[in-house]
């Protein structure tokens, strides 16, 4: 395990690198040299939350080797109380602020101690708010399946019906979702909530301190049904899988207010009872607390889905964490309309976001009673779009790797005028073609720098399309042929012989 340090500025290798140089692409060559270092480098010199925290703890991260004794002691000196410990993340420890003590000072004391790695303020956020425009309480759940209803346009969707041919539960997968609670008791998420074995909860409520973790606000209730409401039983609405194991962990209060030790104490959670997924629709500043969180989470193999916020920003420029982190289990999602356009308040990034997903006036389960649903905007609400996805892949294909699973429904999406340049994909979210059998290819040898040579291999009687770019965007068609009856065509590019580097990819003719 690589040393906890501030993976918000320096990180390991590159999510998006690593998506591209093993998997962005159903298959990327570059003929120059093989792909293994980012494209693009980030910078995360601003911040896109101001940076609040609270008065009364802070956050410290023991140096590596430190006297746990010592530092004990020197907690003692200075009337510091711990009031948590993350032996999986480093020892990292919440410290609460003594009298005659104030955030700034108690940290300037630790970091001159030479006992820590870092000590910053507990910081808060909260769950990205609804942007200001029209609501529509319409009961229609187009992003799963538009036929042009009030006003959209046909297709603009993921494709569910198409993809539930293939499959429609994970019912063995534990999803998380980091939020402001979840009603567990609700009529269409009852079912679909996750048992756990040792105390019979649905999770934990990191502010209370407790295994009861209510939604009183309803933004969390609303994220478990977008991704998991109970399918096929004759009430209200469907989730994207119809089963699923819903981890309830509560760290935002009724205002959507949270803050870093509480997050971090979900996360914790999640990782140590088992979930494959965490979705995030919220964000922070940078925290180097929560960023090593993030990275102990990943080391632990599970993916996290973070909405992209809603402050029409680019947050290549001005980062929101945890969408902004440069890891390979992160998947940053934007939001789109019924039209399939950028949502007006959605943020976006030509490296730091994604994809997109439906997050217009989306209908879901809500807190209010076990029967109440709601309908709302944002990119909160477009991430279990993308949350329940997973889940499903994960069930389809469980022997992958959370890269490989990350990479097929990268791979899968479909590109949009509105977001090219917008996200890494230039795609919305697109279950069909996620959950359709893959497309498999191989470089064939060529002897003394000769043209190069492809092979397709798919089902029978795919219709298949050969995409070639330059530097993985603008991609131009240039050969199509359909798989024989033994599922392989060969492809051969007479113009590759001295020209300069190229990628290659093949995706489905629609």
């Amino acid at each position: 395990m690589m040393p906890f340090r501030s993976h918000a500025k320096v990180c390991p290798a590159g999510r998006r690198a690593g998506l591209f140089g093993a998997g962005r692409l159903l298959f990327c060559l570059w003929l120059a040299q093989e792909i293994g270092a980012a494209q693009t480098a980030v910078s995360f010199s601003s911040q896109v939350l101001a940076p609040a925290y609270r008065a009364d703890r802070i956050l410290i991260q023991p140096k590596p080797g430190a006297s746990l004794a010592v530092l004990a002691s020197f907690h003692s000196s200075l009337k510091s109380e711990v009031l948590q410990t993350f032996e999986g993340i480093g020892g990292l420890q919440v410290l609460r602020v003594p009298e005659g003590e104030t955030v700034q000072s108690l940290i300037a004391r630790y970091q001159q101690s030479g006992l820590v790695e870092f000590a910053e303020p507990d910081y808060t956020g909260r769950v990205f708010a609804t942007p200001d425009d029209p609501k529509y309480l319409d009961g229609t759940l187009w992003g799963l399946n538009n036929a042009g209803q009030k006003g959209g346009t046909a297709d603009a969707d993921i494709d569910a019906p198409e993809a539930w041919d293939v499959l429609t539960s994970a019912s063995n997968i534990v999803v998380a979702v980091l939020d402001t609670g979840v009603r567990y008791t609700h009529e269409d998420l009852a079912a679909n909530m996750w048992v756990n074995p040792t105390d019979g909860s649905h999770g934990t409520n990191a502010l209370a301190g407790s295994n009861d973790p209510s939604d009183d606000s309803g933004h969390g209730t609303m994220i478990a049904g977008i991704l998991g409401a109970v399918g096929n039983n004759g009430k209200g609405v469907v989730g994207v899988a119809w089963g699923v194991q819903i981890m309830a962990c509560k760290c935002f209060d009724n205002f959507g207010r949270g803050d870093v030790s509480a997050a971090v104490a979900c996360l914790d959670y999640a990782r140590v009872n088992g979930a494959r997924i965490i979705n995030a629709s919220w964000g922070f500043t940078n925290s180097l607390a929560l960023s090593n969180a993030f990275y102990t989470v990943r080391n632990a193999g599970i993916i996290v889905v973070a909405a992209a916020g809603n402050s029409s920003a680019d947050i290549d420029v001005t980062p929101t964490y945890p969408a902004s982190y440069d890891f390979d289990n992160v998947i940053s999602v934007a939001y789109t309309t019924r039209n399939d356009a950028l949502g007006t308040n959605s943020n976006f990034g030509a490296t730091s976001v994604d994809l997109a997903a439906p997050g217009e006036q989306i209908y879901s389960t809500f807190g209010a009673t076990d029967t109440f649903y709601f309908s709302n905007t944002g990119s909160s609400f477009a991430a279990p779009y993308v949350t329940g996805a997973l889940a499903l892949m994960l069930a389809k294909y469980p022997a992958e790797s959370y890269q490989q699973i990350i990479a097929r429904v990268l791979n899968a999406t479909d590109p949009l005028p509105s977001l090219a340049g917008k996200c890494v994909t230039g795609g919305r979210l697109n279950l069909r073609k996620a959950l359709s059998p893959p497309i498999n290819l191989a470089a064939l040898s060529s002897a003394g720098g000769g043209p190069f040579q492809l092979r397709v291999s798919a089902d029978p009687g795919r219709t298949c399309v050969i995409e070639v770019a330059t530097y993985l965007t603008n991609w131009s068609r240039t050969f199509t042929n359909t798989t024989s009856a033994n599922g392989t065509f060969d492809f051969t590019d007479d113009t590759s012989v001295g020209s300069a580097q190229r990628f290659y990819r093949a995706v489905s003719s629609p």
